[in-house]
Protein backbone atom coordinates (compact mmCIF):
# COMPACT_ATOMS: atom_id res chain seq x y z
CA UNK A 1 0.00 0.00 0.00
CA UNK A 2 1.38 3.34 -1.06
CA UNK A 3 1.97 5.82 1.79
CA UNK A 4 0.64 9.55 0.79
CA UNK A 5 2.97 12.25 0.18
CA UNK A 6 6.33 9.61 -0.44
CA UNK A 7 7.61 9.22 -3.60
CA UNK A 8 7.11 5.14 -3.67
CA UNK A 9 9.67 2.93 -5.60
CA UNK A 10 9.41 2.53 -9.23
CA UNK A 11 7.80 -0.36 -9.88
CA UNK A 12 9.63 -3.28 -11.68
CA UNK A 13 9.83 -2.88 -15.46
CA UNK A 14 7.97 -5.50 -17.21
CA UNK A 15 9.62 -8.96 -18.93
CA UNK A 16 10.30 -8.58 -22.27
CA UNK A 17 13.33 -6.69 -24.51
CA UNK A 18 11.49 -3.53 -25.87
CA UNK A 19 13.99 -4.52 -28.93
CA UNK A 20 15.03 -2.00 -32.00
CA UNK A 21 11.57 -0.81 -32.77
CA UNK A 22 11.54 0.68 -29.11
CA UNK A 23 13.63 4.07 -29.00
CA UNK A 24 13.51 6.61 -26.55
CA UNK A 25 11.96 10.22 -27.18
CA UNK A 26 14.24 13.76 -27.47
CA UNK A 27 13.45 16.73 -26.88
CA UNK A 28 12.25 17.34 -30.71
CA UNK A 29 10.22 14.49 -30.52
CA UNK A 30 9.05 15.56 -26.98
CA UNK A 31 7.99 18.71 -28.18
CA UNK A 32 6.74 17.25 -31.37
CA UNK A 33 4.61 14.68 -29.36
CA UNK A 34 2.87 17.68 -27.20
CA UNK A 35 2.60 20.30 -30.56
CA UNK A 36 0.83 17.36 -32.54
CA UNK A 37 -1.45 15.77 -29.55
CA UNK A 38 -2.60 19.79 -28.83
CA UNK A 39 -3.16 20.37 -32.48
CA UNK A 40 -4.46 17.88 -33.92
CA UNK A 41 -8.39 17.88 -34.98
CA UNK A 42 -9.22 20.62 -33.01
CA UNK A 43 -8.24 23.45 -34.10
CA UNK A 44 -9.72 22.10 -37.92
CA UNK A 45 -13.27 22.14 -36.51
CA UNK A 46 -13.64 24.22 -33.43
CA UNK A 47 -13.88 27.40 -35.40
CA UNK A 48 -17.48 26.03 -36.12
CA UNK A 49 -18.10 24.92 -32.88
CA UNK A 50 -17.66 28.34 -31.87
CA UNK A 51 -18.88 30.50 -34.13
CA UNK A 52 -22.56 30.46 -32.71
CA UNK A 53 -21.08 32.53 -29.56
CA UNK A 54 -19.59 35.35 -31.51
CA UNK A 55 -16.59 36.84 -31.16
CA UNK A 56 -16.43 36.50 -27.22
CA UNK A 57 -14.95 32.56 -27.97
CA UNK A 58 -11.75 34.92 -28.98
CA UNK A 59 -11.78 36.33 -25.47
CA UNK A 60 -12.28 32.81 -24.09
CA UNK A 61 -8.87 31.11 -26.43
CA UNK A 62 -7.26 34.20 -24.77
CA UNK A 63 -8.06 33.13 -21.15
CA UNK A 64 -7.79 29.99 -21.94
CA UNK A 65 -4.48 30.27 -23.06
CA UNK A 66 -3.45 31.60 -20.04
CA UNK A 67 -4.53 28.64 -18.18
CA UNK A 68 -2.87 25.80 -20.91
CA UNK A 69 0.48 28.24 -20.21
CA UNK A 70 0.14 27.50 -16.35
CA UNK A 71 -0.74 23.62 -16.68
CA UNK A 72 1.96 23.79 -19.11
CA UNK A 73 4.29 24.94 -16.39
CA UNK A 74 2.64 22.77 -13.75
CA UNK A 75 3.52 19.77 -15.42
CA UNK A 76 7.04 20.83 -16.26
CA UNK A 77 7.58 21.07 -12.44
CA UNK A 78 5.96 17.92 -11.33
CA UNK A 79 7.98 15.79 -14.31
CA UNK A 80 11.13 17.09 -12.87
CA UNK A 81 10.16 15.92 -9.51
CA UNK A 82 8.97 12.66 -10.29
CA UNK A 83 9.82 11.63 -13.69
CA UNK A 84 8.24 8.39 -14.26
CA UNK A 85 5.64 7.38 -16.87
CA UNK A 86 2.15 8.52 -15.96
CA UNK A 87 1.96 12.17 -16.08
CA UNK A 88 -1.36 13.04 -13.36
CA UNK A 89 -2.01 9.45 -12.04
CA UNK A 90 1.62 9.54 -10.61
CA UNK A 91 1.46 13.25 -9.34
CA UNK A 92 -1.94 12.19 -7.73
CA UNK A 93 -0.79 8.56 -6.61
CA UNK A 94 2.36 10.29 -5.03
CA UNK A 95 0.59 13.03 -2.94
CA UNK A 96 -2.83 11.47 -2.06
CA UNK A 97 -2.64 7.90 -2.23
CA UNK A 98 -4.12 5.01 -4.20
CA UNK A 99 -7.87 6.40 -4.54
CA UNK A 100 -6.71 9.72 -5.80
CA UNK A 101 -4.22 8.42 -8.49
CA UNK A 102 -6.90 5.93 -9.34
CA UNK A 103 -9.18 8.43 -10.20
CA UNK A 104 -6.86 10.55 -11.90
CA UNK A 105 -6.07 7.54 -14.12
CA UNK A 106 -9.41 6.67 -14.73
CA UNK A 107 -10.52 9.69 -15.75
CA UNK A 108 -7.70 10.72 -18.02
CA UNK A 109 -8.08 7.27 -19.65
CA UNK A 110 -11.87 7.86 -20.45
CA UNK A 111 -10.77 11.62 -21.59
CA UNK A 112 -8.29 10.16 -24.31
CA UNK A 113 -10.30 7.10 -25.64
CA UNK A 114 -13.89 9.70 -25.91
CA UNK A 115 -11.21 12.30 -27.43
CA UNK A 116 -10.18 9.84 -30.12
CA UNK A 117 -13.66 8.61 -30.74
CA UNK A 118 -14.22 12.77 -31.10
CA UNK A 119 -11.21 13.49 -33.24
CA UNK A 120 -12.36 10.68 -35.62
CA UNK A 121 -15.46 12.33 -35.92
CA UNK A 122 -13.96 15.73 -36.50
CA UNK A 123 -11.57 13.84 -39.14
CA UNK A 124 -14.72 12.95 -41.02
CA UNK A 125 -15.89 16.34 -41.74
CA UNK A 126 -12.30 16.92 -43.67
CA UNK A 127 -12.57 13.37 -45.46
CA UNK A 128 -16.14 14.76 -47.13
CA UNK A 129 -14.54 17.50 -48.45
CA UNK A 130 -12.06 15.16 -50.47
CA UNK A 131 -14.74 12.04 -51.17
CA UNK A 132 -18.52 12.41 -50.32
CA UNK A 133 -18.95 10.14 -47.32
CA UNK A 134 -21.42 12.11 -44.99
CA UNK A 135 -24.35 11.78 -47.00
CA UNK A 136 -24.82 8.41 -45.36
CA UNK A 137 -24.68 8.62 -41.29
CA UNK A 138 -22.86 4.73 -41.92
CA UNK A 139 -20.22 5.59 -44.54
CA UNK A 140 -19.27 8.37 -42.07
CA UNK A 141 -19.16 5.90 -39.30
CA UNK A 142 -17.23 3.36 -41.31
CA UNK A 143 -14.37 6.03 -42.00
CA UNK A 144 -14.07 7.19 -38.13
CA UNK A 145 -13.55 3.35 -37.61
CA UNK A 146 -10.89 3.39 -40.19
CA UNK A 147 -9.37 6.52 -38.96
CA UNK A 148 -9.36 5.27 -35.48
CA UNK A 149 -7.91 1.72 -36.28
CA UNK A 150 -4.87 2.70 -38.97
CA UNK A 151 -3.34 4.90 -35.42
CA UNK A 152 -3.84 2.06 -33.41
CA UNK A 153 -1.79 -0.60 -36.37
CA UNK A 154 1.10 2.28 -35.83
CA UNK A 155 1.26 1.49 -32.41
CA UNK A 156 1.28 -1.60 -32.42
CA UNK A 157 4.51 -1.67 -34.50
CA UNK A 158 6.57 0.15 -31.88
CA UNK A 159 7.15 3.68 -30.56
CA UNK A 160 10.03 3.99 -33.02
CA UNK A 161 7.24 4.12 -35.58
CA UNK A 162 4.61 6.33 -33.42
CA UNK A 163 7.73 8.58 -32.88
CA UNK A 164 8.30 8.95 -37.06
CA UNK A 165 4.99 9.76 -37.77
CA UNK A 166 4.30 12.09 -34.91
CA UNK A 167 7.16 14.25 -36.47
CA UNK A 168 6.28 13.93 -39.94
CA UNK A 169 2.39 14.91 -39.20
CA UNK A 170 3.22 17.90 -36.89
CA UNK A 171 5.68 19.38 -39.70
CA UNK A 172 2.61 18.59 -42.56
CA UNK A 173 0.17 20.16 -39.99
CA UNK A 174 1.58 23.48 -40.07
CA UNK A 175 1.50 24.10 -43.52
CA UNK A 176 -2.50 25.15 -44.07
CA UNK A 177 -2.36 26.19 -40.04
CA UNK A 178 0.27 28.88 -41.15
CA UNK A 179 -0.88 29.81 -44.70
CA UNK A 180 -4.46 30.36 -43.05
CA UNK A 181 -2.85 31.63 -39.65
CA UNK A 182 -0.54 34.41 -41.39
CA UNK A 183 -2.28 34.54 -44.93
CA UNK A 184 -5.69 35.41 -43.80
CA UNK A 185 -4.67 38.18 -42.05
CA UNK A 186 -4.18 39.89 -45.85
CA UNK A 187 -7.95 38.73 -46.45
CA UNK A 188 -9.26 39.75 -43.16
CA UNK A 189 -12.66 41.58 -43.42
CA UNK A 190 -14.13 42.95 -40.11
CA UNK A 191 -17.97 42.29 -41.71
CA UNK A 192 -17.41 38.76 -40.97
CA UNK A 193 -17.43 38.24 -37.85
CA UNK A 194 -20.72 38.54 -36.78
CA UNK A 195 -21.81 39.90 -33.66
CA UNK A 196 -19.63 39.96 -30.00
CA UNK A 197 -21.76 37.65 -27.98
CA UNK A 198 -24.36 35.84 -30.02
CA UNK A 199 -25.19 33.34 -28.15
CA UNK A 200 -27.93 35.78 -26.21
CA UNK A 201 -27.15 34.97 -22.82
CA UNK A 202 -23.89 36.77 -20.79
CA UNK A 203 -20.70 37.46 -22.07
CA UNK A 204 -19.39 35.55 -18.81
CA UNK A 205 -21.51 32.74 -19.32
CA UNK A 206 -20.66 32.87 -23.18
CA UNK A 207 -17.04 32.91 -22.52
CA UNK A 208 -17.19 29.84 -19.78
CA UNK A 209 -19.83 27.99 -22.38
CA UNK A 210 -16.87 28.66 -25.21
CA UNK A 211 -13.77 27.93 -23.46
CA UNK A 212 -15.06 24.29 -22.58
CA UNK A 213 -15.48 23.47 -25.81
CA UNK A 214 -12.25 25.05 -26.73
CA UNK A 215 -10.50 23.14 -23.77
CA UNK A 216 -10.88 19.94 -26.46
CA UNK A 217 -8.45 22.01 -28.53
CA UNK A 218 -5.47 22.37 -25.65
CA UNK A 219 -6.02 18.50 -24.30
CA UNK A 220 -2.32 17.09 -25.12
CA UNK A 221 -0.47 19.54 -22.94
CA UNK A 222 0.72 16.80 -20.35
CA UNK A 223 1.86 14.47 -23.41
CA UNK A 224 5.49 14.76 -22.69
CA UNK A 225 4.38 14.07 -19.07
CA UNK A 226 2.78 10.59 -19.47
CA UNK A 227 5.45 9.30 -21.82
CA UNK A 228 7.85 10.79 -19.23
CA UNK A 229 9.32 6.55 -18.98
CA UNK A 230 10.03 7.16 -22.86
CA UNK A 231 11.58 10.70 -22.85
CA UNK A 232 15.42 10.97 -22.68
CA UNK A 233 16.45 13.12 -19.54
CA UNK A 234 12.86 13.11 -18.38
CA UNK A 235 13.40 15.78 -15.80
CA UNK A 236 15.22 18.18 -17.90
CA UNK A 237 13.33 17.26 -21.39
CA UNK A 238 9.70 17.37 -20.15
CA UNK A 239 9.24 20.78 -19.17
CA UNK A 240 10.84 22.13 -21.36
CA UNK A 241 8.74 20.47 -23.91
CA UNK A 242 5.53 21.16 -22.42
CA UNK A 243 6.26 24.75 -22.33
CA UNK A 244 7.34 25.52 -25.97
CA UNK A 245 5.03 22.77 -27.28
CA UNK A 246 1.77 24.39 -25.68
CA UNK A 247 3.02 27.88 -26.14
CA UNK A 248 3.59 27.28 -30.34
CA UNK A 249 0.37 25.94 -30.39
CA UNK A 250 -1.74 28.30 -28.38
CA UNK A 251 0.17 31.22 -30.86
CA UNK A 252 -0.73 29.14 -33.92
CA UNK A 253 -4.17 28.79 -32.47
CA UNK A 254 -5.00 32.16 -32.05
CA UNK A 255 -3.88 33.91 -35.22
CA UNK A 256 -5.56 30.38 -36.95
CA UNK A 257 -9.00 31.28 -35.46
CA UNK A 258 -8.82 34.68 -35.97
CA UNK A 259 -8.60 34.36 -39.49
CA UNK A 260 -10.94 31.73 -40.04
CA UNK A 261 -13.08 34.34 -38.42
CA UNK A 262 -12.30 37.21 -40.50
CA UNK A 263 -12.48 35.35 -44.48
CA UNK A 264 -15.42 33.10 -43.57
CA UNK A 265 -18.94 34.79 -42.90
CA UNK A 266 -20.17 34.50 -39.46
CA UNK A 267 -23.54 33.02 -40.70
CA UNK A 268 -21.57 30.65 -42.97
CA UNK A 269 -18.69 29.10 -40.57
CA UNK A 270 -21.99 28.54 -38.05
CA UNK A 271 -22.49 25.57 -40.40
CA UNK A 272 -19.55 24.94 -41.88
CA UNK A 273 -17.88 21.41 -41.06
CA UNK A 274 -14.28 21.76 -42.73
CA UNK A 275 -13.62 25.89 -41.73
CA UNK A 276 -10.30 26.36 -42.96
CA UNK A 277 -11.04 24.84 -46.54
CA UNK A 278 -13.43 27.19 -46.06
CA UNK A 279 -11.58 29.82 -45.22
CA UNK A 280 -8.54 28.97 -48.04
CA UNK A 281 -11.46 29.11 -51.03
CA UNK A 282 -12.36 31.67 -49.64
CA UNK A 283 -8.91 33.36 -49.70
CA UNK A 284 -7.95 32.63 -53.04
CA UNK A 285 -10.95 31.36 -54.54
CA UNK A 286 -12.00 27.74 -56.14
CA UNK A 287 -11.70 24.78 -54.47
CA UNK A 288 -8.37 23.51 -54.99
CA UNK A 289 -7.11 25.41 -51.78
CA UNK A 290 -9.77 23.82 -49.60
CA UNK A 291 -8.97 20.33 -51.02
CA UNK A 292 -5.51 20.54 -50.10
CA UNK A 293 -6.32 21.97 -46.76
CA UNK A 294 -8.30 18.98 -46.35
CA UNK A 295 -6.08 16.19 -46.72
CA UNK A 296 -3.13 18.18 -44.67
CA UNK A 297 -6.24 18.52 -41.98
CA UNK A 298 -6.62 14.29 -42.41
CA UNK A 299 -2.42 14.03 -41.92
CA UNK A 300 -2.88 16.11 -39.11
CA UNK A 301 -5.50 14.85 -37.29
CA UNK A 302 -4.68 10.92 -38.33
CA UNK A 303 -1.00 11.95 -36.43
CA UNK A 304 -2.85 13.32 -33.87
CA UNK A 305 -4.85 9.91 -33.26
CA UNK A 306 -1.53 8.27 -33.59
CA UNK A 307 -0.44 10.26 -30.68
CA UNK A 308 -3.51 9.96 -28.32
CA UNK A 309 -3.58 6.38 -28.58
CA UNK A 310 -0.15 6.13 -27.10
CA UNK A 311 -1.35 8.32 -24.05
CA UNK A 312 -4.08 6.20 -23.68
CA UNK A 313 -2.14 3.13 -22.70
CA UNK A 314 0.65 5.06 -21.06
CA UNK A 315 -1.84 6.06 -17.98
CA UNK A 316 -3.38 2.18 -17.41
CA UNK A 317 0.04 0.94 -18.02
CA UNK A 318 1.31 2.79 -14.63
CA UNK A 319 -1.54 2.51 -12.91
CA UNK A 320 -1.30 -1.84 -13.65
CA UNK A 321 2.13 -1.71 -12.44
CA UNK A 322 0.65 -0.26 -8.66
CA UNK A 323 -2.18 -3.02 -9.24
CA UNK A 324 -4.82 -0.27 -9.73
CA UNK A 325 -5.67 -1.59 -13.44
CA UNK A 326 -6.15 -5.12 -14.32
CA UNK A 327 -2.64 -6.55 -14.69
CA UNK A 328 -3.11 -7.36 -18.76
CA UNK A 329 -2.42 -3.48 -19.23
CA UNK A 330 0.88 -3.63 -17.79
CA UNK A 331 2.13 -5.54 -20.60
CA UNK A 332 4.67 -4.13 -23.82
CA UNK A 333 5.80 -4.94 -27.01
CA UNK A 334 7.81 -2.94 -28.66
CA UNK A 335 7.85 0.36 -25.92
CA UNK A 336 4.21 0.24 -26.77
CA UNK A 337 1.18 -1.37 -23.85
CA UNK A 338 -0.42 -3.18 -26.82
CA UNK A 339 -3.76 -4.66 -24.34
CA UNK A 340 -4.28 -0.74 -23.26
CA UNK A 341 -3.53 0.63 -27.13
CA UNK A 342 -5.92 -2.59 -28.14
CA UNK A 343 -8.84 -1.88 -25.24
CA UNK A 344 -8.73 1.97 -26.04
CA UNK A 345 -9.19 1.75 -29.52
CA UNK A 346 -12.63 -1.10 -29.37
CA UNK A 347 -14.07 1.71 -27.18
CA UNK A 348 -13.43 4.33 -28.83
CA UNK A 349 -15.18 2.61 -32.04
CA UNK A 350 -18.17 1.31 -29.80
CA UNK A 351 -18.63 5.00 -28.76
CA UNK A 352 -18.51 6.49 -32.37
CA UNK A 353 -20.93 3.82 -33.62
CA UNK A 354 -23.01 4.50 -30.64
CA UNK A 355 -22.84 8.65 -31.78
CA UNK A 356 -23.40 7.86 -35.44
CA UNK A 357 -26.40 5.76 -34.17
CA UNK A 358 -28.08 7.86 -32.15
CA UNK A 359 -28.89 10.72 -35.00
CA UNK A 360 -27.34 13.25 -33.44
CA UNK A 361 -26.13 16.43 -35.47
CA UNK A 362 -23.68 17.53 -32.89
CA UNK A 363 -21.68 14.08 -32.32
CA UNK A 364 -18.47 16.24 -32.15
CA UNK A 365 -19.64 18.57 -29.35
CA UNK A 366 -20.77 16.37 -27.54
CA UNK A 367 -17.76 14.39 -27.10
CA UNK A 368 -15.93 17.46 -26.81
CA UNK A 369 -18.19 18.26 -23.60
CA UNK A 370 -17.49 14.94 -22.12
CA UNK A 371 -13.75 14.85 -22.16
CA UNK A 372 -13.71 18.69 -21.15
CA UNK A 373 -15.22 17.33 -17.90
CA UNK A 374 -12.97 14.41 -17.20
CA UNK A 375 -10.21 15.69 -18.32
CA UNK A 376 -10.74 18.37 -16.02
CA UNK A 377 -10.11 15.77 -12.71
CA UNK A 378 -6.89 14.66 -13.50
CA UNK A 379 -5.62 17.86 -14.65
CA UNK A 380 -7.10 19.32 -10.95
CA UNK A 381 -5.66 16.36 -9.14
CA UNK A 382 -2.40 17.21 -10.68
CA UNK A 383 -2.32 21.14 -9.46
CA UNK A 384 -3.67 19.96 -6.20
CA UNK A 385 -0.54 17.70 -6.17
CA UNK A 386 1.72 20.41 -6.53
CA UNK A 387 0.10 22.64 -4.05
CA UNK A 388 0.69 20.05 -1.84
CA UNK A 389 3.91 19.59 -2.45
CA UNK A 390 4.99 23.61 -2.25
CA UNK A 391 2.95 24.20 0.93
CA UNK A 392 4.30 20.60 2.87
CA UNK A 393 8.06 21.94 2.31
CA UNK A 394 8.33 18.97 0.06
CA UNK A 395 8.76 20.57 -3.29
CA UNK A 396 12.42 21.51 -3.83
CA UNK A 397 13.11 25.23 -3.09
CA UNK A 398 15.36 27.34 -4.64
CA UNK A 399 14.11 30.62 -3.13
CA UNK A 400 11.77 32.04 -2.12
CA UNK A 401 10.11 34.10 -4.82
CA UNK A 402 10.66 30.71 -6.69
CA UNK A 403 8.00 29.30 -4.07
CA UNK A 404 6.02 32.12 -4.03
CA UNK A 405 5.67 31.88 -8.32
CA UNK A 406 5.37 28.05 -8.34
CA UNK A 407 2.67 28.65 -5.82
CA UNK A 408 0.64 31.14 -7.94
CA UNK A 409 1.00 29.44 -11.39
CA UNK A 410 -0.56 26.16 -9.32
CA UNK A 411 -3.57 28.13 -8.07
CA UNK A 412 -4.21 29.90 -11.30
CA UNK A 413 -3.66 26.19 -12.87
CA UNK A 414 -6.18 24.82 -10.07
CA UNK A 415 -8.56 28.27 -10.80
CA UNK A 416 -8.73 27.56 -14.22
CA UNK A 417 -9.70 23.67 -13.96
CA UNK A 418 -12.92 24.44 -11.68
CA UNK A 419 -14.24 27.26 -14.26
CA UNK A 420 -14.00 24.59 -17.17
CA UNK A 421 -16.13 22.06 -15.12
CA UNK A 422 -18.59 24.59 -14.54
CA UNK A 423 -18.26 25.80 -18.21
CA UNK A 424 -18.71 22.09 -19.94
CA UNK A 425 -22.68 22.31 -19.15
CA UNK A 426 -25.03 19.84 -16.77
CA UNK A 427 -25.48 17.54 -19.52
CA UNK A 428 -21.24 16.58 -19.88
CA UNK A 429 -21.03 16.49 -15.81
CA UNK A 430 -23.70 14.65 -16.06
CA UNK A 431 -22.31 11.76 -18.02
CA UNK A 432 -18.97 12.64 -16.56
CA UNK A 433 -19.94 11.63 -13.31
CA UNK A 434 -21.68 8.44 -14.38
CA UNK A 435 -18.09 7.70 -15.83
CA UNK A 436 -16.15 8.30 -12.38
CA UNK A 437 -19.34 6.28 -10.36
CA UNK A 438 -18.35 3.25 -12.99
CA UNK A 439 -15.04 3.78 -11.87
CA UNK A 440 -14.67 3.66 -8.28
CA UNK A 441 -16.48 0.29 -8.56
CA UNK A 442 -13.48 -0.43 -10.69
CA UNK A 443 -11.48 0.88 -8.05
CA UNK A 444 -13.38 -1.55 -5.04
CA UNK A 445 -12.97 -4.60 -7.38
CA UNK A 446 -8.84 -4.03 -7.85
CA UNK A 447 -8.60 -3.00 -4.01
CA UNK A 448 -10.39 -5.76 -2.54
CA UNK A 449 -8.23 -7.81 -4.71
CA UNK A 450 -4.93 -6.54 -4.40
CA UNK A 451 -6.46 -6.94 -0.15
CA UNK A 452 -6.96 -10.68 -0.37
CA UNK A 453 -3.89 -11.04 -2.30
CA UNK A 454 -1.66 -9.27 0.45
CA UNK A 455 -3.43 -11.44 3.13
CA UNK A 456 -2.85 -14.80 1.51
CA UNK A 457 0.87 -13.94 1.27
CA UNK A 458 1.26 -12.85 4.45
CA UNK A 459 -1.11 -15.97 6.11
CA UNK A 460 -3.54 -14.00 8.02
CA UNK A 461 -7.43 -14.92 8.39
CA UNK A 462 -9.69 -13.14 5.39
CA UNK A 463 -12.04 -11.79 8.08
CA UNK A 464 -10.86 -9.90 11.70
CA UNK A 465 -10.63 -12.91 14.72
CA UNK A 466 -12.77 -11.82 17.70
CA UNK A 467 -10.20 -12.88 20.31
CA UNK A 468 -13.25 -12.81 22.92
CA UNK A 469 -14.50 -15.49 21.47
CA UNK A 470 -18.35 -13.90 20.74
Amino acid sequence: MHVPGTVPPPAPAPAGDPGRHSRRFGLPVATALVMGNIIGGGIFLLPASVAPFGTVSLLAFGVLTVGAIALALVFGRLAARDPRTGGPYVYAREAFGDFAGFLAAWAYWITTWVSNAALAVAAVGYLDVLIPVNDHRWTACLAALVLQWLPALSNFAGTRYVGAVQVVSTVLKFAPLLLVAVGGLFFFDAGNLGPFNASGGGAIGAVSASAAILLFSYLGVESAAVSAGEVKDPRRTVGRATVIGTAGAALVYLLGTLSVFGTVAHDRLVHSSAPFSDAVNAMFGGSWGGWAVALAALVSMTGCLNGWTLLSAQTPYAAARDGLFPAAFARKRRGVPTVGVGVTVVLASLLTVYNYTSGSAKVFEILVLVTTFTATVPYLLATAAQLFHLLSGRAERVDRARLVRDAVVASVAAAFSLWLVAGAGYAAVYQGVLFLFAGVLVYAVMAGRRGHRARSATGAPPFPVDRAGV
